[in-house]
């Protein structure tokens, strides 16, 4: 088989044919031209044209090397006459629209780009890193566009931050397929308000059962305005992380109130209090043994924590109910201001806690996503645009459709 055959078959070329392919010291290039008369397509409906209107400048585009020799097409294009469209550059069936390189090798580069740094990506297939950077957007655009929008019933909404300085972003994530949904640039009501009003709508909303979230005020706001029929449900690992911050505060207090010889027994003691009983060691076990036996608000506090976690795991929503009543009514009485402040913020968003024997639902996996959005500006150094860093995050955790060769 020659070698322009391949090529051809290889590019699933119709109208078009490769006529030379010349190979120099740094590249091999494949020569292309129309194939007789056949019918051209237009490059925005992709129609066919009968009419030819005129022939441009050569154009030159980067494709997936031969073993390690860079391959290049070059190809003069026609204008056609589209009777839709009116004068438009005709459709190219090895690249997409204003693309300097073609299909496979985007695809390719954005596979890769996944895993790698766009710097590294770049290295690899011996691009500039701003190629890179608008291969990726591009088939992040054409993935949106073409995902497919099965209903939705169980979202999580959280915040990840993109640099120092309390800047965020706001994810937000399918609980039932395990898929990132929607990226905002802001954590504020009017940022996030589009994910309700564009990317759902108003029947996709009206689907909507369980929305798990943290404690931000414009989130639950934004549920109750657009998903009239969801249950708003506050995150346990942020509940749990309140309460954590309630004893560990209640120590600190304590240790500023003690003498030198008395803080002898409480110092190493912040990790010891916050781990599960289950994850304790011998000698942990044995020295909270030992400090337990203290009437100090230390150990009042340990109490309250250890029991505020039997809520977790009631099934029946009235034994629930009495339980969190019952630990409130405790907290209160305990002289501890930091767990009163935390059974306000409980009391405040009592319906929310409570929903957790219903649904059994955290956002564990949303968590876990943000490690990884982390990870993508770890390994880049950070980004400077927003724009940059949300393309790549869609590209990286929404499972989006690249671009099919055509």
């Amino acid at each position: 088989m020659l070698i322009e055959t391949f090529i051809r078959k290889q590019l699933r070329l119709k109208a078009h044919t490769v006529i030379k392919v010349e190979e120099t010291g740094e590249c091999m290039v494949v020569h292309i031209d129309r194939l007789g008369k056949r019918l051209l397509r237009c490059g925005v409906c992709r129609g066919r044209c009968r009419e030819v209107h005129d022939i441009r400048t050569e154009r030159e585009w980067r494709d997936l090397s031969m073993r390690k020799l860079p391959l290049k097409l070059r190809y003069r294009p026609r204008r056609v006459e589209c009777p839709r469209c009116g004068v438009r550059v005709e459709d190219f069936p090895w690249a997409e629209p204003w693309a300097r390189v073609t299909t496979a090798l985007a695809n390719a580069v954005a596979v890769l780009a996944r895993e790698l740094s766009l710097q590294g990506t770049a290295r690899e297939y011996g691009l500039n890193w701003k190629s890179v950077a608008t291969i990726v957007k591009r088939a992040v655009r054409y993935g949106l566009q073409h995902r497919a929008r099965a209903p939705v019933h169980a979202i999580g909404i959280d915040e990840v931050s993109r640099r120092k300085g309390q800047v965020y972003l706001t994810v937000v994530y399918d609980l039932e397929r395990r898929v990132l949904l929607w990226v905002g640039g802001d954590r504020t009501e009017e940022a996030v308000r589009p994910f309700f009003t564009r990317e759902l709508g108003k029947r996709r909303c009206r689907t909507l059962r369980v929305v798990c979230m943290d404690m931000w005020a414009p989130y639950a706001k934004l549920v109750r305005d657009h998903a009239v029929n969801a249950q708003i449900l506050f995150d346990r690992f942020h509940i749990v992380k309140h309460l954590n911050e309630a004893v560990d505060a209640t120590r600190r207090e304590l240790w500023r109130r003690l003498v030198s010889k008395e803080k002898v027994e409480v110092k190493g003691t912040r990790w010891l209090l916050l781990k599960n009983p289950w994850n304790l060691t011998n000698d942990q076990k044995e020295r909270l043994s030992t400090l337990v036996r203290w009437n100090s608000p230390l150990v009042r506090a340990w109490y309250l924590k250890e029991s505020f976690q039997l809520f977790w795991g009631y099934k029946q929503p009235w034994r629930a109910k009495q339980h969190l009543l019952k630990w409130i009514n405790s907290a209160m009485r305990s002289r501890l201001e930091p767990f009163k402040k935390f059974t306000r913020m409980l009391r405040s968003h009592f319906d929310g806690i409570l929903a957790w024997t219903k649904t059994r639902l955290s956002n564990g996996a949303v968590e876990g996503m943000n490690n990884k959005i982390k990870s993508i500006s770890h390994r880049s150094f950070g980004f400077r645009s927003a724009d940059l860093f949300i393309a790549l995050i869609y590209h990286c955790c929404a499972r989006l459709p690249l671009p099919a060769e055509r």
